[in-house]
């Protein structure tokens, strides 16, 4: 069975992730999204320098186009599903706390919906 990658809903119905590729300039958000296929062809096998391991459940895909680092927090789910829950320009060698918070909350927001009990 193959994986997918899906993009997290928030209660309004809106999508973090697609409004931050919007934001990003065609090549750019081109690259994200090939980066992504990698992640559907690959699944759980795909590495660096494209995945990274955060914090528990949460991983990174890591993209870089132009002269910008990206990364797109995202957690594997039930069905071989990636969900992409939080996309920013990473301007630091560490990944700020509060963009893991931000993943951190919208993963358990998106697991409390649909009935999973964090373990």
């Amino acid at each position: 069975m193959p994986w997918t990658v899906e993009y997290y809903r928030d209660e309004r119905g809106r999508y973090p992730v697609r409004e931050f590729l919007d934001s990003l300039p065609p090549d750019d958000q081109a690259r994200i999204l090939q980066t992504a296929r990698l992640l559907e062809d690959f699944g759980l096998q795909l590495g660096a320098p494209y995945v990274k391991a955060v914090r528990g459940k949460l991983w990174e895909l890591r993209v870089r186009a132009s002269r910008a680092r990206y990364r797109v927090l995202y957690f594997a789910f039930v069905g071989q599903r990636f969900i992409l829950l939080h996309g920013f320009v990473k301007k630091t060698t560490k990944t700020p706390r509060r963009e893991i918070e931000t993943a951190e909350r919208r993963m358990a927001e998106f697991m409390d919906r649909q009935g999973v009990k964090e373990s």
